[in-house]
């Protein structure tokens, strides 16, 4: 459900030009839809800054399922991955998380906590790779890319901002 008012701003934060989500018991969205074949275009690059975390957001349970900053690759309507950084649960962590019925979601989580607030950071990760080892199988082409906040479980509020969000070769 989303819910609450969105507040996305593009803003101009040194040389970067972001999008900036502000969450205040909300959750909302920027999706775009694209084509892209893993094989040929494995890596998905993205810059992001966390300014503000959900307070006691934590996505292992749905009543605190709440990031500042969440990136979703979804490769049909039953299948996605998404790359947050979560208030609690510990980076490195990759589990199953299906808030949507009929739909699969494998959430990988990047960044925890506090330590890297409001420093930006560039992520790389092999969405190819990533898919075999989640689903067990060959990836189909990404079908589009979803970039979220959301704060309404934890009723709390949060800040993240995304820039240069891209698939690129090995």
């Amino acid at each position: 459900e989303k819910s609450g008012k969105a507040d996305f701003t593009v803003v101009k934060d040194g040389d970067i030009a972001a999008g900036r989500f502000r969450s205040a018991d909300t959750s909302f969205s920027l999706q775009k839809e694209v084509k892209v074949d893993l094989k040929q275009f494995p890596l998905l690059m993205w810059k992001w800054k966390v300014t503000k975390l959900p307070a006691s957001g934590d996505f292992r349970k749905s009543k605190t399922d709440d990031q500042a900053a969440q990136l979703f690759v979804a490769f049909s309507k039953t299948k996605a991955i998404v790359y947050i950084w979560d208030t609690t649960a510990p980076a490195g962590l990759m589990e199953n998380t299906s808030p949507i019925p009929f739909m699969t979601v494998m959430v990988v989580v990047m960044r925890s906590g506090p330590a890297d607030l409001g420093k930006w950071i560039t992520e790389t990760r092999n969405v190819y790779d990533d898919y075999k080892k989640l689903y067990g199988s060959e990836p189909p082409a990404v079908s589009g890319i979803r970039l979220q906040s959301n704060s309404q479980h934890t009723g709390t509020s949060g800040e993240g901002y995304f820039a240069d969000v891209m698939f690129l070769r090995h």
